[in-house]
């Protein structure tokens, strides 16, 4: 049961990692927009209902709505399609009706079925990106777009070319701005004076100062001045006006298009995926342990996506990367949230000319730290140390997530996890013990409670082994379920193999339904293990050694 708290009790501490994450955001809605071929405004547009509208109706406490770079492909793809972002649009609004009906009919109880260590490995995965990419902004070189997330990247470069290709690039002052916010960051962190000042966050302190130092480069004419292309780029209108012409309304006569409807619901299922992973992360997050209704986040989004195809922006999922900012800036509330989506509004709408001057490397190195975070060495040998089962899966999804996308990676991990799951299913489908491996001995197989055709392969492994001349006691004493398939391989070895190599089989509480006992031996027991030997097991009885298959 969600637990409900009041969002305006923690204002000093939520209003601090709400400015942090409205910095974070700031770019990558940006970004994100002009990645996907889309107005550089649709992007705010998306991050301002993701918080505000979004954040009011979710059920979480962290987590971080807007724009998302896992939907760039699907958005660029369908814009150049349509030729018209007004079509585009609609396919929004539809995607938004869609992820409503999903969470009414419950789809958002499916996320509980993923497992911790693949939502770990996404986590660390998605840190690893995180660096990766920010790499290359924090050394001044910003040949790729804030917030992509993709390994391969549109002008045919991977994480690894692109950093590569950073000697060729570097800026001595974008690098002294980042070694500089890293500092105060790291400082705010770690000194205790600093760490008790909780309304002013070192990722504003950072920006301030990063661009009071720039400005005076540019002043002075040094050649360590951050040039334009290497600074946030907001749009600037010179009225309300001129934002009520930019904004893009949707074209309602494309819904008789029905790839405009496909395109609707590729963006919902691959939307309420991301979403409900990202809600699984930032509940593993989360200190105080709460748990987001995932059917109400779905509705959420819908209603979110629904405004943002209106107001012409982007559709939107949980975030990852901004949830993880607002949760290491000391989120309590999703009060936090909303708190970023005003600010983006009012910001955007009052000082863009200011926020055109925030150098990307400093915001680089916030992203840096929320990606080390997330990536944190510890991690991974907490899970070395919990073993293959643990470690397996988890080290693919971030593999997978860091060299493909997070859905592929995440998928990678779940069936691994399954096929583990399997396994461990075969190897406790039953127990089989003996006294010796020998020909003559008497081999006990006990059925678990259920028994089913994937617990075939190893059964029959094991009759198969049994030797000439031995008695077998199969007991199903404590079976509730058996499939028929494991049923017709028990009567083929009773009655073929058992036969020919004079190996005596007893079954022991086995069902009448499966007619593979006769009603004599089921009424009385009866032994097939002649009295003399069963005398003389029981004269010479030693401790049993288990073995699990």
């Amino acid at each position: 049961m969600t637990k409900k708290i009041n969002i305006f009790a923690n204002l000093k501490s939520d209003f601090a990692s709400g400015l942090v994450v409205f910095l974070v955001a700031l770019p990558l809605c940006l970004g994100i927009a002009l990645a996907s071929g889309a107005p550089p405004l649709s992007g705010i547009i998306a991050g301002i209902i993701g918080g505000i509208v979004v954040g009011s109706m979710s059920t979480s406490h962290l987590s971080v709505s807007g724009p998302a770079a896992g939907l760039t492909a699907i958005v660029l793809t369908a814009i150049t399609d349509f030729k018209a972002f007004d079509i585009f649009l609609t396919a929004v609004i539809i995607a938004g009706f869609i992820q409503l009906l999903l969470g009414f009919i419950k789809a958002g109880s499916i996320s509980n079925y993923i497992p911790t260590n693949v939502i770990e490995g996404m986590l660390a995965g998605i840190g690893v990106i995180i660096i990766l990419k920010q790499i290359p902004h924090a050394l001044g070189y910003d040949g790729d777009f804030e917030g992509d997330e993709a390994f391969l990247q549109f002008d045919g470069k991977n994480s690894f070319s692109e950093i590569f290709g950073i000697f060729n690039h570097l800026h001595l002052g974008a690098i002294l701005i980042t070694a500089i916010s890293l500092s105060i960051l790291i400082a705010w962190d770690k000194v205790p004076f600093l760490k008790k000042v909780k309304l002013i966050p070192g990722a504003l302190v950072a920006v301030i100062v990063s661009v009071i130092l720039n400005e005076m480069f540019l002043a002075n004419g040094s050649s360590l001045a951050v040039a334009a292309e290497h600074l946030v780029k907001l749009p600037v209108p010179n009225s309300f006006d001129d934002f009520k012409n930019i904004i893009v309304s949707p074209d309602f006569n494309a819904l008789g298009n029905y790839k405009v409807w496909l395109t609707g619901a590729t963006i919902a299922v691959v939307a309420s995926i991301e979403t409900l992973l990202c809600i699984e992360a930032a509940d593993r997050m989360d200190v105080q342990k709460r748990y987001t209704d995932t059917n109400a986040e779905l509705k959420a989004q819908g209603i979110g996506n629904l405004i943002s195809g209106f107001l012409g922006g982007l559709p939107m999922t949980s975030v990852v990367v901004r949830t993880s900012a607002n949760n290491n800036a000391g989120a309590k509330s999703k009060m936090s949230t909303i708190i970023h989506g005003v600010l983006l509004l009012v910001c955007v709408l009052s000082m863009p000319v200011l926020l055109n001057r925030i150098p990307f490397a400093t915001l680089a190195a916030v992203l840096l730290l929320v990606g080390y975070k997330l990536a944190k060495p510890s991690i991974v040998v907490h899970f070395w140390q919990k073993g293959k089962y643990q470690f397996v899966p988890f080290i693919a999804t971030l593999v997978f997530v860091v060299f493909t996308d997070l859905l592929k990676g995440v998928a990678l991990g779940i069936a691994i996890s399954i096929i583990f799951v399997l396994k461990g299913n075969l190897q406790r489908a039953y127990r089989f013990h003996k006294k010796e491996y020998a020909d003559g001995d008497v081999i006990h197989i006990d059925l678990a409670q259920e028994v089913s055709f994937l617990n075939k392969a190893a059964i029959k492994s094991t009759l198969s082994e049994i030797p000439e001349n031995s008695k077998v006691v199969i007991n199903a004493a404590d079976t509730v379920y058996i499939a028929h398939d494991v049923l017709d391989l028990i009567r083929e070895f009773k009655a073929t193999r058992a036969v020919d190599e004079n190996i005596k089989v007893k079954l022991k509480g086995f069902k009448k339904a499966y007619k593979l006992e006769n009603s004599e031996e089921i009424q009385n027991h009866v032994s097939i293990v002649h009295h003399d030997d069963a005398q003389k097991d029981s004269a010479n009885k030693q401790p049993k050694t288990d073995k699990q298959f």
